[in-house]
């Protein structure tokens, strides 16, 4: 059946008299069922090219409804939303906190199918203005980004803007010594230390794979720590051998678990303050940076030195990705970071060669 354009017709309460409206609207049907939609114009010729580019659309078996090309940005904000919570994403805190706070402000009422990459460069200029960092504004930018991508996938929009990312110049290079970490861990706390320690040699992430460490993750008998599948950032499951301070952290913090047994209070946790686990130290932490004398340092750099001082000892890079949990190895390099002590040895060994060298010739 073909479609039709026409103008709306409706009765005067006062007068009877019947009005006919300024803008055309197009009846259209896809797989039998009627769709009446307002072509938003008092022109017959763009009314017309309105109705035809819905026919054509269906023609080609595109999903069409009068809701498609109407939907503001906040609704494709809201299907992301639901996406990070239908999958259990742990950042979903954080994705609705860009949204409230800044995405949704500037873009928000806008018809989706309008935003176009001019927008978004509006909106990059923006959030620069405001003092957001390159790496800031790509983390809304790639939310932005999602959004219009499941709204195509949905067939709610048909097409969707190019979004440039910006390039990040504020990786992080901070990592620890271990004399100044040792003197860094004298400013907590015994139950805080020992989840510091923990977190300095494997590289695990404090915030969501050390604090809540529990028992069964931990086997002595295979001498293994492990996380579970689904438990880490990206999902896989880890496991990271013992050392023997690792071996002997673990033991320590088992006895105190015992000890809170004996007192009838069950802990399952491997980190805890009195059977509790252990939740926020920054002010400590930043003071204890302060008094070492490596402001600036955040725990995110226990990653980083994990990754320096396996790879310093000799472990394979493949197996420290696996131990660390890094997938790819453009970040597990980022995070092998050369120190000047490395550098320092390198000159070592070069003036130790170079004796060698010197001796050999000689003797010849």
């Amino acid at each position: 059946m073909m479609g039709s354009i026409y103008k709306r017709t409706w009765k005067d309460q006062k007068t009877g008299r019947k009005i006919k409206g300024g803008i055309y609207w197009a009846s259209y049907y896809r797989d039998g069922k009627q769709f009446r939609e307002s072509t938003e114009t008092s022109s017959l010729v763009e009314a017309k090219r309105f109705l035809a580019g819905k026919e054509g659309d269906i023609a080609k078996g595109i999903p069409i409804t009068p809701k498609t090309g109407k939907m503001k940005f906040s609704e494709l904000a809201a299907d992301v939303v639901n996406d990070y919570r239908v999958n259990a994403k742990r950042s979903i805190a954080d994705l609705e906190t860009r949204l409230r706070d800044h995405i949704l402000p500037f873009l928000g009422e806008a018809r989706a199918s309008a935003i176009t990459t001019v927008e978004i460069r509006k909106y990059i200029d923006r959030r620069q203005e405001e003092g957001a960092s390159n790496a800031t504004i790509n983390r809304e930018l790639a939310a932005i980004k999602r959004a219009f991508s499941l709204a195509v996938q949905a067939g709610q929009i048909m097409t969707k803007p190019y979004i440039p990312m910006l390039k990040e110049n504020n990786v992080r290079t901070g990592f620890f010594e271990e004399d100044r970490f040792d003197s860094f861990c004298k400013h907590f706390s015994g139950d805080v230390e020992a989840l510091l320690r923990f977190a300095y040699i494997t590289g695990w992430r404090i915030r969501s794979e050390v604090r809540f460490l529990q028992w069964p993750q931990v086997d002595f008998e295979a001498e293994r720590v492990r996380l579970e599948p689904g438990t880490t950032k990206n999902s896989e499951g880890r496991e990271f051998p013992f050392t023997a301070k690792l071996r002997t952290l673990l033991q320590a913090q088992k006895e105190k678990a015992e000890a809170l047994r004996k007192k009838g209070i069950i802990c399952p946790w491997v980190f805890h303050r009195n059977g509790n686990p252990i939740k926020e130290f920054r002010r400590t932490w930043e003071r204890a940076c302060a008094a070492v004398g490596i402001p600036g340092r955040i725990p995110h750099d226990f990653r980083r030195t994990a990754v320096r001082n396996l790879v310093r000892a000799g472990v394979p890079e493949r197996v420290a990705m696996t131990m660390t949990g890094h997938k790819t190895r453009s970040v597990f390099e980022r995070y092998n970071i050369v120190s000047n002590g490395d550098l320092d040895m390198a000159a070592r060994r070069l003036d130790a060669n170079s004796s060698t060298v010197s001796s050999t010739v000689r003797a010849v």
